[in-house]
């Protein structure tokens, strides 16, 4: 077998967020060459602006009724959008495909019964008996069966009943790096020729008062007023969190060629690290990650699109990578996603990731998503396009996309 034989090719996309359902819409909002408007809600959940999710017919790739009535939100998010990605890379309904294809998902923790736990606080405020009055009311009215409804790796799980992926599955729970993480080990498997065939993504959805409350315990979102990424920092920084479902079809190209898939790019290298957020080590980190990504990133423009999250220190560390990498010669055309589509915790990754491979495809990168003047109008090539993903407090990654001449 060649060595080139094990490339990770990406044959098939399927993205949601604010902007729209599937890559062609987000490309008309994102790569037709005019400003971008984000889609905000900023009443319902007062004081933080989220970036709500498009209107979406589940029914279109959930058919089944009782499939539908038994997932929450976050679940028929994932399993919708793993089927657009199926379909899009030509595995859906193909028996002997979905029987090989491996399943990577990042999920995060399941949604709570807001209606359920909003009755216990209420009654819990009036009661006399401290602890022991409150835990009669917690083992009377909670529903362990929501609860077991709401396991992360049911995810994974609803898109093996409803698509029919009945390869191997694993999934990663509870941070950004999980949607780093599914990549890097699919990828770093198509290398190791451990498997030819895998779905991977996740989903998040930020319309939810229960993770807006986990957040803003640890003081991590913006409030208020909403500001593109690089404009947060004099604020304080903060996230936005938005609705957005990603996934991708990765296999090797020996494995693409051989069925007539038709690829979007190539994944040609992908690297991880965490640090401690002192003393510029994330910035050291991310350097040494650009320089393992290979000697093959052609000098001048340099298309990298960022998933800063918005958080002050994170992203003051990536800038100044960026700025580095400006003194070294580049041209960066610096681009914050999370600008426009919200940050999506899980998802957000492999939403960047889908950009990037669509933004190589199409052979023509994004004009900038903040105004501001920290993104500049450069050359709008995208053979090469590096993907970004820093999490709120630690872990770094990068990627590299490459269009396939």
């Amino acid at each position: 077998m060649a060595a080139d034989d094990n490339e990770v090719w990406i044959t098939g996309l399927g993205l949601v967020s604010s902007l729209g359902e599937g890559c062609e819409e987000h490309w008309q909002r994102l790569g037709a060459g005019i400003e971008v408007e984000p889609v905000l809600e900023n009443e319902t959940f007062s004081p933080y602006p989220v970036h709500p999710l498009v209107e979406l017919d589940f029914t279109k790739q959930i058919s089944g009724r009782s499939d539908l009535r038994q997932m929450g939100k976050w679940q028929k998010l994932g399993t919708y959008t793993a089927g657009m990605a199926l379909d899009d890379a030509g595995i859906a309904g193909n028996e002997a495909l979905l029987a090989k294809t491996n399943m990577i998902v990042a999920a995060g923790g399941g949604e709570r019964d807001m209606d359920v736990d909003a009755s216990l606080l209420e009654t819990a405020d009036k009661l006399d008996g401290g602890e022991e009055a409150r835990n009669k009311i917690l083992m009377n009215d909670l529903r362990p069966t929501h609860f077991l409804s709401e396991l992360s790796n049911l995810l994974a799980g609803n898109i093996s009943i409803v698509h029919g992926v009945i390869g191997s599955s694993r999934t990663f729970m509870g941070e950004e790096m999980a949607g780093f993480s599914a990549v890097e080990v699919a990828a770093r498997r198509i290398g190791a020729g451990q498997g030819e065939l895998f779905l991977v993504g996740g989903a998040f959805n930020a319309e939810r008062e229960d993770m807006l409350l986990q957040l803003d315990v640890g003081g991590t979102l913006l409030a208020d007023t909403y500001a593109p990424l690089w404009q947060r920092q004099s604020a304080g920084g903060g996230m936005v969190l938005g609705s957005v479902s990603a996934f991708l079809v990765l296999e090797s190209k020996r494995h693409a060629m051989a069925r007539g898939a038709k690829p979007y790019a190539k994944l040609s290298a992908i690297v991880s690290g965490r640090s401690k957020r002192t003393d510029n080590q994330a910035v050291s980190v991310a350097k040494q990650q650009f320089d393992d990504l290979g000697s093959d990133i052609a000098p001048g423009s340099l298309a990298y699109l960022s998933g800063a999250c918005g958080i002050e220190a994170a992203t003051r560390h990536e800038l100044a990578l960026v700025a580095d990498l400006n003194d070294s010669g580049y041209d960066v055309a610096l681009r914050g996603f999370g600008s426009v589509l919200g940050q999506s915790v899980e998802a957000h990754f492999p939403a960047g990731l889908v950009l990037g491979a669509l933004a190589a495809s199409k052979g023509r990168f994004y004009d900038p998503f903040d105004t501001s003047g920290t993104e500049q109008v450069t050359s709008n090539s995208a053979k090469q396009v590096i993907v970004t993903t820093w999490g709120p407090f630690f872990g770094e990654g990068m990627a590299l996309v490459e269009k396939i001449s």
